[in-house]
């Protein structure tokens, strides 16, 4: 009887070591499946919508989008093509959009009149300018805005692209309005109707954004001045990252999803270039060569840093020219969605060259 007690004992002693080990191993193997996940699981929300413009300036999203790196960090993200900022910032405020590419003068104007929109990372500097008609430039690029004297010249309101030509104005003592030695503006309500009023007789001239230069040129236009060229308009902040201010606190690992796609998108962009042009294509249904050539040219920088020092240098610019009234751009700005994305990265790959060189330019400019 003693005997078969202590068998019976030790037969349940074995069976709960095996159940232990079991569930321990168990435990383990769901903790490794889980691995690729887990970041997924504290997103707060993992669908996103992004609002861009029929611009190689938001070229970071499409190439996040087509290489998978959206899908990596756990989201889903659905990009839709606006033909405006003001069309991008009421999708924000109406909470149709999460996040918005729009244009750095359109989001300072928005948030000085109170739109509770924030700026948070960056899209590309530089890259715009305006083109003239050949038989007002002898056929000449580059020739300045002196050549704009007495011509009409077509220019979208509130856009970085009019607020550069009134600050070469201004600096050149050329006035605006009618009359052989001043500069006439015609606005439009988006860039794609400047552009395309060109082909009217009364318009002599137009901004251009990426890749509206390339057609331009392409199309027998000269170029007045590309903004890169201009000392006044160096490293100006083209179009930055936006979202309403709420969102960004209540999804705060979300957005810290988004911005670790996207620089691993500028990643690729720089060691890829061939690949992101056919990315790009998709989206923006130019010729390669066009494409090609606005991002890698030499005429703009895409990057997703916030580049809070220019922004903020912008803001005081638009304010001086009258562009809008002046207010506390800190409410408005966060560099730390970027801030912690980037450092993640850099704590994964910790010699990655590319990580490393956006660190030292964000540690410089922020």
């Amino acid at each position: 009887m003693k005997q078969t007690i202590i068998a019976a004992f030790l037969a349940i002693t074995l069976l709960l070591s095996f159940t232990a080990c079991a569930d321990k191993e168990q435990g383990a193997q769901n903790e490794t499946d889980n691995t690729g996940s887990s970041q997924a699981a504290q997103l707060e929300k993992t669908d996103l919508n992004l609002g861009y413009l029929n611009s190689t300036a938001h070229l970071l999203a499409f190439v996040a989008a087509e290489e998978g790196y959206f899908k990596e960090e756990g989201l889903n993200v659905t990009l839709t093509q606006f033909s405006s900022a003001a069309e991008l910032s009421s999708g924000l405020e109406a909470g149709k959009l999460d996040v918005a590419f729009i244009g750095s003068v359109p989001a300072l104007t928005f948030q000085s009149q109170g739109h509770d929109l924030t700026i948070f990372g960056g899209a590309m500097s530089n890259g715009h300018g305006y083109v003239i008609k050949p038989e007002f430039s002898g056929g000449k690029d580059g020739l300045g805005v002196e050549v704009l004297k007495g011509r009409n010249v077509a220019s979208v309101k509130n856009s970085i692209q009019d607020a550069e030509l009134q600050l070469l104005l201004k600096n050149a003592g050329i006035e605006i309005g009618e009359g052989s030695d001043k500069v006439n503006i015609v606005y439009f309500d988006s860039q794609k109707e400047a552009y395309v009023a060109l082909q009217n007789d009364t318009i002599d001239a137009a901004s251009v954004y990426s890749p509206y230069a390339s057609l331009a040129k392409g199309q027998g236009y000269n170029v007045v001045y590309y903004c890169s060229e201009e000392e006044a308009l160096k490293n100006q902040p083209c179009c930055r990252q936006v979202a309403p201010t709420a969102a960004l606190s209540l999804y705060p690992n979300t957005y810290n999803a988004f911005e670790r796609a996207l620089i691993k998108a500028y990643k690729f962009t720089e060691e890829d270039h061939d690949k992101t042009v056919k990315d790009v294509k998709k989206y923006i249904d130019i010729d390669e060569d066009y494409i090609k050539t606005e991002v890698y040219g030499g005429y703009s920088v895409s990057s997703p840093d916030p580049d809070k020092q220019s922004t903020a240098a912008l803001k005081e610019t638009i304010v001086d020219l009258g562009y809008t009234e002046d207010y506390d751009i800190e409410k408005f700005y966060n560099t730390e969605i970027y801030k912690a994305a980037l450092e993640s990265l850099i704590a994964e790959a910790p010699d990655d060259a590319v990580y490393k060189s956006l660190k030292e330019h964000f540690d410089q400019y922020e």
